[in-house]
């Protein structure tokens, strides 16, 4: 049965659809020596599944708000399952883009220097976003059990959840799990907020080692710049 309206919090879905967005862009400006097909393909198939899905997102937002039992088309599960399939597709744009980028530093790409940095950079970037999407996404069931009240179990401990009222008057955004995302690709571990599960440690680890990888590869490109 749906919460009371009153006692929904709302959050919006907009700032998770901009990172979308963001990873689109970022992908587009890939050289297509470091995409598979055309750099406009995957970023195009992207946004026409993020259409459908905001659409049948923002109705069930609306319902959920509203405290209406209104029947919607697509049930909340497999809208949550269409949400990780299109992170996902996010996900494997970007380690094929980095395997790609590998297999050109080394059979000795004619690229400049300045191309594969850029490309790198842009990757990194990317795979930050991307991971804040899995985080946001994944963490007590999703943004919509999230506002309903009705939440799983935590994944992630976040430092006002430590507080003395339990953080019951604090719940995290989209930018909280942004945050994590840069902070575990740049410090390579969790700093201020501690994974939980197994499949939020998993996720982690896998960012981690992506941002490791993709950081030596700059530092080995500049340091054969320099020299």
């Amino acid at each position: 049965m749906l919460s009371a309206p009153s006692a929904i919090r709302r959050e919006s879905f907009w700032p998770a659809r901009v990172a979308i967005l963001a990873v689109v862009a970022l992908q587009v400006t890939l050289n297509e020596r470091v995409t598979v097909g055309p750099n406009w393909l995957l970023p195009g198939l992207e946004v026409l599944l993020l259409i459908p899905l905001s659409v049948v997102r923002g109705l069930h937002a609306r319902r959920l708000h509203l405290g209406t039992a209104g029947n919607v088309v697509v049930s909340h599960a497999t809208a949550r399952t269409f949400a990780f399939g299109l992170i996902a597709l996010l996900n494997v744009a970007n380690l094929l883009s980095l395997l790609l980028l590998v297999e050109s530093l080394l059979h000795g790409s004619k690229a400049t220097g300045r191309l594969l940095l850029v490309d790198a950079l842009d990757i990194w970037v990317t795979n930050i976003i991307v991971y804040a999407l899995w985080y946001w996404e994944l963490d007590r069931g999703g943004p919509l059990q999230r506002q309903s009240g009705a939440a799983a179990r935590r994944d992630w401990l976040f430092t006002p959840m430590t507080l003395p009222d339990g953080g019951q008057s604090w719940h995290p955004t989209f930018v909280d799990y942004l945050f994590l995302s840069f902070t575990n690709a740049t410090a390579f571990s969790p700093t201020d907020t501690l994974p939980l599960t197994p499949a939020a440690k998993v996720l982690m680890m896998l960012q981690a080692g992506i941002s490791l990888l993709t950081l030596a590869l700059v530092a080995s490109r500049a340091v054969n710049i320099l020299s």
